[in-house]
């Protein structure tokens, strides 16, 4: 094993190489296979940390803790107790933000510059949802029964939540679980990606320092096909939250037969981001560059389907190009790093793979398309890549890649817009530019997605939310919808005879 102590703090006792538990029950605990895997900084290719390799007896022994805290004091805590619970983790995830995002970055690789700027969105999701807990609420109903009948419904916590979440941004992915879970009463057991787990362990901790009872949220860190499989299908999980691919998202709607879970699904997406000739370029070119390469390319409703009427095409592709070549791709501790590696060597592959097959399909490189070597060559680090006179139905347009790859596709007018942002069987997020309202109407309730963004790419609100339609999954995250997922409806008959 070996540690590049020079860009991490040795002295965090999560980077100092030794194994890391599962934390269940208010405390780490080794797998009880006392299996191990390592976990790398994916800027270097180092290992930073060896983590607990959870299985079915791991999931077994998180979800009987979070069953007994569901059972226990924790399902008695008022509304107001959880509240103050809630401002409670607020104050404290402020106080230790610095170090939850440095620990992000050294974990998945995003730039400290991004990772940091979590630190409002956060914040301000743990004020939302700390909001939810005081305003959950039944109704008394009118009824035509026979004699003096009051009917009424309540609104009740559904019990324990399997909680599965992707790599691409555990700080703040985490919290779309533990915000329903902590404002409704309901624990949870959380199954972070393998390739990166450390600020959810870190979160956990935390949790039960501001005061949270044992069991109320566990985390077992694993693989997704073993402790991910379990969870989904364990019989004393009422829910589950996933956030992934859309083919795992079919396994797990599968494994939810079981007990016939509830779920909530974000799955995949190939998202549209149409830019008319009207279009303020100065604001469309960095917009939609960034609605690509942001991440690194790895969020779920990036924008990659890049629609660009054929008029400015020319100019358009001139213009991301040199936006693309003028971002500075590095290792995210560098303050100035703009673009951070992929997260692994499996995805760096699978990456590199699209963009080997894309010309051969007959799109034209216009930059990047290349793996980055030189003091980077350690690391998953791509070129940011932009290929135009792209076809709606070559590969790269129809299939999620999750890197730096824009694919730009030309356009005539509305309709044929309209018709290929449709043409694919996702549906997460979508975007307009345009100066012109009734186009911006038109489309805004033309397209076939959860989230429609005009003259901007990817802001999002807790207190707003977002989701998706098609096969990029059901239910939401965020608004004052999202709690429902983690409740479900009592009616009550009182005969008052």
């Amino acid at each position: 094993m070996t540690i590049q102590a020079e860009l991490i703090d040795a002295s965090h006792p999560y980077l100092d190489g030794r194994p890391k538990g599962h934390f269940i029950n208010g405390r780490s605990a080794a797998a009880l296979s006392g299996r191990t895997f390592d976990t790398h900084n994916p800027a270097t290719g180092e290992v930073i940390a060896q983590l607990a390799e959870g299985d079915a007896s791991d999931i077994d022994a998180a979800v009987t803790a979070a069953r007994a805290a569901f059972e226990g004091p924790w399902g008695r805590w008022t509304p107001y107790q959880r509240q103050a619970f809630l401002f409670r983790v607020h104050e404290l995830v402020d106080k230790h933000f610095d170090e939850l995002a440095r620990l992000e970055t050294i974990d998945m690789g995003a730039p400290i510059s991004r990772t940091s700027n979590f630190r409002n969105f956060i914040l301000q999701a743990i004020l939302f949802y700390s909001g939810q807990a005081v305003n959950i609420s039944g109704e008394t109903l009118r009824n035509s029964l026979p004699g003096t009948v009051t009917t009424f419904n309540i609104r009740a916590p559904v019990g324990v939540i399997g909680g599965i979440i992707p790599w691409n941004g555990p700080m703040i992915g985490q919290w779309w679980v533990l915000g329903g879970v902590l404002a409704s009463g309901c624990t949870v057991v959380m199954k972070p990606a393998e390739d990166a787990s450390l600020s959810v362990l870190r979160m956990a901790e935390l949790l039960c320092e501001a005061g949270l009872p044992e069991g109320v949220v566990n985390v077992v860190t694993g693989y997704g096909s073993t402790a991910g499989a379990s969870l989904a299908r364990h019989p004393g999980v009422d829910r589950v939250a996933f956030t992934g691919s859309t083919e795992t998202g079919r396994k797990i709607i599968e494994a939810s037969t079981v007990n016939i879970k509830r779920l909530q699904l974000e799955l995949g997406g190939k998202s549209p981001d149409i830019v008319f000739a009207d279009a303020d370029l100065d604001a469309a070119v960095p917009g939609a560059a960034m609605g690509v390469f942001s991440n690194s390319g790895q969020i779920c409703y990036a924008g990659t389907r890049v629609f660009v009427q054929r008029t400015i095409q020319k100019e358009f592709v001139e213009r991301v190009a040199a936006f693309g070549r003028a971002l500075k791709v590095g290792n995210g501790l560098d303050p100035d790093t703009q673009l951070g590696p992929l997260i692994s060597q499996k995805q760096l592959d699978r990456v590199l793979g699209y963009m080997n097959s894309a010309v051969g399909e007959g799109a034209v490189l216009s930059a990047g398309g290349e793996r980055i070597g030189g003091g980077l060559a350690a690391g998953y680090f791509v070129q940011p890549t932009i290929y135009s006179d792209v076809r709606n139905d070559m590969r790269i347009a129809r299939e999620e890649i999750f890197g730096p790859v824009m694919s730009v596709i030309p356009f005539d007018d509305l309709d044929e817009a309209l018709h290929l942002a449709n043409d694919t069987p996702y549906g997460l997020g979508s975007a307009v530019w345009t100066r012109d309202v009734s186009r911006v109407l038109k489309m805004a309730n033309g397209i076939k997605a959860g989230t429609v963004w005009v003259n901007c790419y990817g802001m999002v609100d807790p207190s707003v939310g977002f989701g998706g339609i098609k096969m990029s999954g059901y239910g939401v995250k965020g608004g004052r919808h999202h709690l429902d997922a983690f409740l479900y409806q009592k009616t009550v008959y009182i005969n008052d005879a």
